[in-house]
C-alpha cells in the first residue's frame, strides 16, 4: 500500500454510510445456474475511528443485504456459510484489506436470500490524511454435502465510499522493512540466502541467526543497495537457531530491522525422523449426456379394414449425469404425425408409450419413469430424477410403443419422428 497526502486536523467522526452497489454473483458452472446480478447493501466501520500513523486498524465489512441467495431448492442448515472479501482503500492510503467472517449463519430455505453477514480484517496506517473505505468483491462459501464458492464481484468498481477516517502523523515512523528466505531449513554450515527490501540505501546491513531471544554468532554483513532492496547470505550452523533477522548497523534493533523469519538447522543425529507429504487430489465435474441404441424403430403392421395397435419398442437410451451437483434431470419426448402415401396421415395423438427406467447400482439419484399414455405433438415425460443435495448416476430408459391405426387407413408405409430432449 502506498501513502499520499499530509497531516491534517482531525474532524468530528462521521457515521459510516450504508451504501448500495450492483454485484454479479456466479454459482459454479456444474450447477447449471446462470449468474445472478442484483444490488448488495453494505456498511464499513473502522476501529479506532481516529488512528495515527503506525496504528493497526480493524476494518469491519458488514453485508446487510447480499445480492445472491441459496441457488438450489435444498434447504441449508445453520453455520455452513463462510464469507471472505476485501475492502478498497483510497485517499491518503491506497490498496486492499483482506477480510473474512466466521462460518456462521441462520438456516437458509431453498432458493431463499442469504442472511446478512460480517467480515473483519486489519491493516497498518502508513500515511497521514483522509483514508476512504469502499466495499469490494466478496465470496460466500457453503460447505454442506459439497463445497461451493459463490464469488460476487462489484459490477462497476469502485463501489461508493462507506466510511472515511482521518489519520494523523503522530506516533513512531512505520517500519516497512521486509525479509524473505530462499529456504526454511538447512543442514549445519549451509548458506542461507535472504532477500531484503525497504532498507536505508547505503546503510550497513547484517543478516544473523535468531535463537528466540537474541541473535547468534552466525552473521553475514553487507551494504544496502541504492534501491533499498537486495540479497545477502550467511553460513548458519548453530543448532539453537529458530529464525533469521536482518538489521541496519551492528546491533539488532527491531525499529531498523526485519524478522525474525522462521529457519531450522537440521542436525540429524541418527535418531530417526519423520516427514509429512500432503497429498491432494480432485474430482472434476462432468456433463449431462445421453446416447441411444439406434435411430430407427420398425413397428408391427396392421390390416386395412381392421386397424388396431401397431407396436414396437423404443431404442434403449442411456443417460449419464456426471455433473455432481444438486440438480436433477428430465427426459421428454414429442412426436410428429405419421405421413403415408398420397398425403394420408395418422395423427401424433395416436402414439402412446409405456416408459421404463432403471438405475445403475451406486448412483446417487434414482430415476422415475413417466406415466403411460399418449405422447402427441405437445410431448410427455419419459423419465426424470429429482433435485437433491447430491445427484448423478447412470440410467437406462426405454418404453413400449403403440400406434393406434384407424381401421380404414390407406395401405402403405407410414413414418413419424419421435424427438427426445434431455434437460
Amino acid at each position: 500500500m502506498t501513502g499520499l497526502g499530509a497531516a491534517v486536523a482531525t474532524p468530528a467522526a462521521a457515521a459510516p454510510q450504508e451504501v448500495e452497489f450492483t454485484t454479479v454473483c456466479t454459482p459454479p458452472s456444474n450447477l447449471g445456474i446462470p449468474p445472478i446480478e442484483g444490488p448488495t447493501t453494505a456498511k464499513i466501520t473502522v476501529t479506532p475511528a481516529a488512528p495515527k500513523v503506525g496504528d493497526t486498524v480493524t476494518v469491519t465489512y458488514e453485508v446487510t443485504k447480499p445480492a445472491s441467495g441459496n441457488p438450489t431448492s435444498i434447504a441449508l442448515p445453520a453455520d455452513i456459510m463462510k464469507p471472505s472479501g476485501n475492502v478498497i482503500l483510497g485517499g491518503a492510503q491506497t490498496g486492499e484489506v483482506a477480510v473474512e467472517g466466521p462460518r456462521k449463519n441462520t438456516p437458509v430455505p431453498g432458493n431463499a436470500p442469504f442472511p446478512a453477514f460480517s467480515m473483519t480484517g486489519t491493516f497498518t496506517v502508513t500515511s497521514p490524511g483522509d483514508i476512504t473505505f469502499s466495499p469490494g468483491d466478496y465470496t460466500i462459501n457453503t460447505n454442506y454435502i459439497i463445497d461451493i464458492d459463490i464469488p460476487c464481484v462489484v459490477k462497476t468498481p469502485p463501489a461508493p465510499v462507506s466510511e472515511t477516517v482521518t489519520a494523523t502523523g503522530g506516533g513512531d515512523p512505520v517500519n516497512e522493512r521486509t525479509l524473505t528466505l530462499a529456504t526454511s531449513s538447512g543442514e549445519p554450515d549451509a548458506y542461507v540466502m535472504a532477500q531484503y527490501g525497504k532498507f536505508t540505501p547505503g546503510a550497513a546491513i547484517t543478516l544473523a541467526g535468531w535463537n528466540g531471544t537474541s541473535i547468534t554468532a552466525d552473521k553475514g554483513s553487507g551494504v544496502v543497495a541504492a534501491s533499498g532492496s537486495g540479497s545477502i547470505r550467511v553460513k548458519v550452523k548453530d543448532p539453537a537457531t529458530v529464525g533469521m533477522v536482518a538489521f541496519e548497523g551492528d546491533a539488532w534493533d527491531p525499529a531498523k530491522g526485519a524478522g525474525p523469519v522462521p529457519y531450522t538447522v537440521d542436525t540429524g543425529g541418527g535418531g530417526g525422523s519423520t516427514l509429512d507429504q500432503n497429498l491432494k487430489s480432485s474430482v472434476k465435474a462432468g456433463q449431462l449426456t445421453m446416447t441411444q441404441g439406434g435411430d430407427t424403430v420398425q413397428m408391427s403392421g396392421v390390416d386395412f379394414g381392421e386397424g388396431g395397435a401397431s407396436t414396437g419398442a423404443l431404442n434403449k437410451v442411456t443417460v449419464k449425469d456426471f455433473r455432481g451437483g444438486p440438480v436433477g434431470w428430465s427426459l421428454t419426448g414429442k412426436v410428429t404425425a405419421f405421413n403415408g402415401p398420397g398425403g394420408a396421415t395418422i395423427g401424433a395423438d395416436k402414439l402412446s408409450w409405456s416408459p421404463k427406467c432403471t438405475t445403475k447400482e451406486g448412483s446417487p439419484s434414482t430415476c422415475a419413469a413417466g406415466s403411460a399414455g399418449p405422447v402427441g405433438s405437445q410431448g410427455a415425460t419419459l423419465a426424470q430424477t429429482p433435485n437433491a443435495a447430491m445427484t448423478g448416476g447412470e440410467f437406462q430408459v426405454d418404453a413400449g410403443l403403440s400406434l393406434n391405426v384407424p381401421e380404414f387407413t390407406a395401405p402403405g408405409e407410414y413414418a413419424g419422428v419421435l424427438t427426445l430432449t434431455l434437460t
